[in-house]
């Protein structure tokens, strides 16, 4: 009797303990569901501040290269130390720009962005500077033509606060080094999107560009359209995340540019990004009902990138009618949460580690060094969204998976003929 007594005294408690832990896990989920906009932008500021700040504030102190630990793939083909500096700040001001580019305030978040602007300037003007110790590499292998237009695309996004400030020695410095990207040549893929954003942006400087460039890359993506908002990376198709990374994002912002040299026409410019907002659907609905979602294809270490399709027509303010801001700022925030909030993607000092969700250098890629990471940045694009918009007021709302799952009017999803 004493010891079915115990076992009993033993199962009641597990049962017990079981409904505490669903209750807490209820209660979690319930605030969760219940934060504001105004949290989950607070949120979002610390989070991108925790990436981007190593970042930023050592180039403005020129310490970037002194202080930033370099790590590389086990399969690593380059030299990192001359590809991995301007990952770093091409990479990481592409997703931080146009957080950058909203007016200063006197609030805490104003003041962070202030702060972070002007050193983002000192260390702009660090990185082309011949007598800095951060100096970055523009001349060396193929590489810098990808990160070359990463930068550009901050530039283009907000070049009021990023461009415009700088002394005319510095753009003067861009300029050249954006022109000898064009001694070298990379893959037959996304890369055709590198070149031509970097030419339309020198034309749109008034810079010499090269308009063969900026041509191939337009009709040659055209052309790798199959359909349903899904291009192939190259002649053959790809199931991984590059087009969210590159191609719907950079293809945009290319179109867009040239616009005003009617270098591409209206038509181009809007098919492209009906197309970008097809890809932004999927984008929001692989998020899972806890913020997870598949780590799958090539390049995972660039980590929460994979949704800068979504986070791009999230800040265009182009989302479907039937996906509400503040479904895909509910989904993102969960995301950012499983990711960000935490450390296992950081090392002891504050640096992105090689991994997908912890150090899994395993998983890197054979161009993936720590300044490749900075691409993560690219999820948090609608922080240029201002804090009174409908993206941060809006109530709370679930995302489509987490409707899915909870037996909730769930919308058909078909495919798209554009």
């Amino acid at each position: 009797m004493k010891k079915l007594s115990y076992w009993m005294l033993l199962i009641l408690s597990l049962f017990s303990a079981s409904a505490t832990n669903a209750r807490d896990k209820k209660q979690n989920s319930t605030s969760t569901e219940q934060t504001t906009g105004a949290q989950d932008r607070a949120l979002w500021v610390k989070c991108l501040w925790k990436i981007s700040y190593p970042v930023i504030h050592n180039l403005a102190e020129g310490t970037l290269h002194k202080n930033m630990p370099v790590e590389a793939s086990p399969t690593y083909e380059l030299e990192p130390e001359k590809m991995t500096y301007l990952e770093a700040l091409g990479r990481t001001l592409a997703g931080v720009a146009p957080w950058l580019a909203l007016p200063d305030d006197n609030t805490e978040e104003g003041k962070l962005r202030k702060q972070m602007r002007e050193e983002v300037l000192k260390g702009l003007k660090n990185a082309v500077d011949p007598n800095s110790p951060d100096k970055i590499n523009f001349g060396d292998y193929p590489q810098p033509i990808v990160d070359a237009a990463y930068l550009v695309h901050a530039f283009l996004r907000a070049p009021n606060a990023l461009w415009e400030p700088l002394d005319q020695v510095t753009k003067d410095r861009y300029i050249t080094s954006l022109k000898s990207l064009r001694d070298r040549t990379g893959a037959y893929n996304n890369w055709l999107l590198f070149t031509g954003l970097t030419e339309a942006f020198l034309l749109q400087q008034g810079a010499q560009s090269d308009p063969f460039r900026t041509m191939i890359a337009k009709n040659k993506v055209k052309e790798w359209y199959v359909g349903d908002g899904w291009y192939c990376d190259g002649p053959k198709f790809s199931m991984d995340n590059y087009n969210s990374y590159v191609m719907h994002p950079m293809m945009v912002a290319m179109l867009e540019t040239l616009l005003p040299s009617h270098k591409a026409s209206q038509a181009e410019y809007e098919e492209a990004l009906k197309r970008m907002v097809r890809h932004a659907e999927f984008c929001e609905r692989i998020i899972g009902p806890d913020g997870t979602y598949p780590a799958f294809g090539r390049s995972v270490t660039y980590r929460t990138a994979a949704f800068q399709s979504l986070a791009d027509a999230a800040l265009r303010e182009k989302l479907p009618s039937f996906i509400a801001p503040a479904q895909v700022r509910c989904a993102l925030t969960a995301v950012h949460r499983n990711m960000y909030e935490g450390d296992q993607n950081f090392d002891k000092d504050g640096w992105l580690v090689l991994g997908f969700n912890g150090h899994q250098p395993e998983c890197a890629d054979v161009y993936t060094s720590t300044g490749s990471l900075y691409m993560a940045t690219l999820s948090f694009l609608p922080l240029g969204l201002p804090a009174d918009n409908s993206f941060w007021t809006d109530k709370a709302a679930d995302w489509t998976t987490k409707k899915a799952w909870k037996g909730e009017t769930l919308r058909k999803d078909y495919k798209v003929t554009y």
